[in-house]
């Protein structure tokens, strides 16, 4: 774990990338988006913790229609900068059976867990799975799965702020940032 001078010298080396007014004005367009596609199913909607903790909290409220509403804690960075096994740290606890569900995620990096979460989701029998990722890296290669609902694409750099955490931290910050290249 990095100490908090370390953790503050990180920020000031790194490079805004993403400003807090454009994050709002993403997000505003993603739920009018969704609320025209989803409106009237009904959705189940999860939470990829702890990433998507914030992405959730501002879309939510723009969305205007009935939902129910839950968490997923799934991941394969356990706090390290390259992705591992997937480990399921709380998978979904309620019935899928015949729901629409979405699923919000912070950033769809390389698919694997986003993909893993799907494959999870139809095996509870969902009706329909729908994905919203604030942001879509640019990797340069496939993926296994593409969100349904996209805010921006980001280049293949390491990101952190806006619920994205590097080494644990700066989840709290209102913008993206990257470690300078």
């Amino acid at each position: 774990m990095l100490t908090a001078n370390e953790a503050e010298q990180l920020l000031k080396n790194a490079e805004l990338i993403v400003s807090a007014q454009v994050l709002m004005e993403t997000i505003e367009r993603m739920a009018k988006e969704i609320t025209l596609a989803l409106s009237g199913q009904y959705p189940l909607v999860f939470c990829v913790m702890g990433g998507a903790v914030v992405f959730t909290g501002q879309l939510l409220p723009l969305l205007h229609f009935p939902l129910d509403f839950d968490y997923l804690h799934v991941s394969r960075y356990n706090r390290t900068l390259r992705g591992g096994r997937i480990d399921w740290k709380v998978p979904p606890q309620i019935d899928l059976k015949e729901r629409v569900v979405l699923v919000l995620d912070d950033v769809l990096d390389e698919g694997v867990t986003l993909a893993a979460i799907r494959e999870r989701m139809m095996e509870g029998k969902a009706k329909a799975f729908y994905s919203a990722v604030l942001a879509d890296k640019a990797i340069g290669q496939a993926k296994p799965i593409r969100a349904d609902f996209i805010g921006m694409t980001l280049p293949n750099r390491y990101v952190f702020g806006y619920g994205m955490d590097i080494q644990g931290l700066w989840r709290n910050l209102p913008a993206i940032y990257a470690i300078k290249e």
